[in-house]
C-alpha cells in the first residue's frame, strides 16, 4: 500500500495511504483533499486534478500521454512537473511519492 506525501495549497504536508491500482486523483479525493475537484472523474477533460510531482519522482511516475499533455499544458499554472492526477495509476513503486496540489485555475 503506497504512502503518499501530499502538500496542500496552504503548504501543509501530510502522509496518506493509497491502494495499489487506484489513481492518484482517487487517493486524494478519498483522503479529503477538497482542492482536487475531480470534476470529470478521470476523463482528461479538464485540469481539475492538476498536481506537481516532485522532480526526484518524475522518472518513476513516467511521462505524460499526448492527451494529458494537451489538457495540462493549457493551464496558467503549468510547470514541467505538472500532471493530471487522474492519469497516474498507483503502484508499490510509488511508495513515498511526494507531490503538491496545484492551484486549480
Amino acid at each position: 500500500m503506497p504512502t503518499l506525501n501530499v502538500i496542500n495549497l496552504a503548504g501543509e504536508q501530510s502522509s496518506i495511504q493509497a491502494e495499489v491500482g487506484q489513481t492518484l486523483m482517487e487517493a486524494l479525493r478519498d483522503n479529503d483533499f477538497d482542492e482536487i475537484e475531480a470534476a470529470y472523474g478521470g476523463g482528461r477533460a479538464c485540469a481539475a486534478c492538476h498536481v506537481y510531482i516532485y522532480h526526484s519522482w518524475l522518472e518513476k511516475v513516467g511521462a505524460r500521454g499526448i492527451e494529458e499533455e494537451m489538457v495540462v499544458s493549457c493551464v496558467d499554472s503549468f510547470q514541467e512537473n505538472s500532471r493530471l492526477s487522474c492519469q497516474l495509476a498507483l503502484t508499490e513503486q510509488h511508495y513515498g511519492l511526494v507531490l503538491s496540489i496545484a492551484n486549480q485555475d
